[in-house]
Formats: C-alpha cells, structure tokens, sequence
C-alpha cells in the first residue's frame, strides 16, 4: 500500500494540477508551494499574455516541477505559444509538454547553444533537444534545475533570438507582479 500516485506505465509519479485560467490566486498558490523557480519572462514580450500554469507536487514535499505557459505573436507572423518548465532531473514534465516520453531532455551540450535567454540575472544556454513534429524544445540548466522552453508551431523558435529575460516568481520583488491573462491554453493538458 502506497500513498503515492501511480502510473500504469512509470510507477509513483507527482501529481499534475494545471489552471486555466490564471488569476493572481493561482499564481500565490503555485508561487507559494514551490521549491523549483516559477520562470516567467518580464516583461513580458509585446502582445504576449499568460494562458495557463501548472504544477507537479504535492502539498508534503511541494512543487517539484512548475509550468507557466504564454500566448503571443510569433516573430514571422500569426499566433505562437511557449511554455517555460522549471522542474527538478527526473520527474518529465518537460518531457510531456515536448511530446515525447523523456524523463529529462538528454541535451547534447558540446556544440554551442541554439539558444540563450537570461534567468535571474544570468545568461543562460539553450539546446535543442527532442520534441513533437508540432513544436520545437529547447532545455538547460538555470538555478539547478531543468528550464525547458516550448514553442509552437517550430519556427516560433524565433521568439527565442529576441531578448527574453527571465524572472522567478517567487522573488520578493515579483510577489505582486500582474500578470496580464489571456485566453485559456491547451497546451498544459
């Protein structure tokens, strides 16, 4: 007898609560709870919004994995979504919102990066790594744990060469940050 939750394919796994769509009550509650950053780019990019959170944990030992997901234009035209993953090795919420069954990204790291965003102040590379034909993934490493940033459709990858400064919620300076809410992502289910 276990408490745990259970998956018929990977065994114990933490459970995933995803909100849409987002108020500031949410963003308390996943901000508040959390032992991995809340990434959210600030700020945000021009006509972007936040869709949709998520989060893998529970109330005993916190959020081990946290999602934000945005909505905006793409740098070629039309709509474009991105969704930041902050999340510690081996729990593969990363991995699921990429679209494949990868625990953690597996980033081949000895060729330059493809791409670089800051997170809290520090620059911080990017690779490519395996993903859906629908979206594009890219992870590294920011404050010990996985960042993983997902983009659909691929060539909204460009979002990326523009200047994408990330902040962790749940820092002082950002606990009464607004966040301006849009329409009710799918990309979280």
């Amino acid at each position: 007898m276990s408490s745990a939750w259970q998956c018929k394919r990977h065994g114990s796994v933490l459970p995933l609560r995803t909100w849409t769509p987002v108020h500031p009550e949410v963003v308390a509650k996943v901000v508040g709870g959390s032992v991995v950053p809340v990434w959210s780019p600030l700020p945000l990019l021009p006509g972007w919004t936040v869709t949709g959170m998520a989060l893998a944990g529970d109330e005993r030992s916190g959020s081990r994995a946290t999602a934000l997901a945005l909505s905006g234009p793409s740098p070629l035209g039309g709509p474009a979504d991105m969704v930041l993953v902050a999340e510690e090795p081996g729990i593969g919420l990363g991995g699921r919102i990429s679209g494949t069954d990868a625990i953690d990204p597996g980033v081949n790291t000895d060729g330059p990066p493809d791409a670089k965003v800051i997170a809290s102040g520090h620059p911080t590379p990017l690779w490519r790594c395996a993903s859906a034909d629908d979206r594009v993934a890219f992870a590294g490493e920011a404050r010990g744990v996985w960042l993983w940033a997902v983009l659909w459709p691929p060539a909204a990858e460009l979002v990326l060469v523009e200047h994408v400064e990330l902040h962790d919620l749940r820092a002082q300076a950002h606990v009464d940050q607004v966040l301006p809410v849009g329409a009710p992502t799918s990309r979280l289910s």
